[in-house]
């Protein structure tokens, strides 16, 4: 069988019931997927213990889960990848701060501070998580365009690209989404 040249026929195959399609969509996006993953797991890396390769393993899974792939082009699995990274990162830090709070492990109290820079990166990922959900209340594309630069780390170029706008729009519009999340974040 021949491969389709472009991720757009391959995601079409994909929704279409192909079953390889989508590792082949995955192949193909690869280096792509684990690009955005490390730029934005850079700024955290030291306190998160959620590599690269987790977070593009993990979002795999959770596209393979997900049943049918409703995607239309490259584009819209961009975003779509963007998003499912974020719930990622959101389900870990809610994973390991529910695991700090204790459960019915033993508590100790540490003399250091090493654990407040992993909760401050983690506290900020949540408070940034629920302020985006009030964004989206208010206007959905800046609420994307936040969440993919911030939890996907791509560039005002690849989000225009991926909404099929003008880079300027994109930089309008995270311009208002940052003044919006400050002042959410600041309350």
């Amino acid at each position: 069988m021949d491969t389709p040249e472009s991720l757009t026929d391959l995601i079409r195959l994909a929704r279409e019931g192909d079953s390889n399609a989508l590792s082949r969509v995955f192949d193909a996006t690869y280096p792509e997927l684990r690009r955005l993953a490390r730029t934005r797991l850079t700024p955290h890396a030291r306190g998160l213990l959620l590599d690269t390769t987790s977070l593009v393993h993990e979002s795999y899974l959770r596209f393979i889960h997900t049943g049918a792939l409703k995607l239309n082009d490259r584009q819209h699995f961009m975003r779509y990848a963007a998003n499912v990274m974020r719930s990622v990162v959101v389900d870990f830090v809610r994973e390991r701060q529910a695991e700090r709070r204790g459960g019915d492990a033993q508590q100790v109290t540490l003399d250091t501070h090493v654990a407040d820079t992993a909760a401050a990166g983690e506290e900020e990922i949540l408070k940034v998580h629920e302020a985006l959900e009030e964004l989206a209340t208010y206007d959905e594309r800046m609420a994307r365009i936040v969440e993919m630069r911030y939890f996907a780390g791509m560039t005002e170029n690849e989000i225009a690209e991926a909404f099929g706008v003008t880079d300027r729009t994109v930089r309008r519009d995270w311009e208002k989404a940052r003044l919006l999340l400050a002042k959410a974040l600041s309350r």
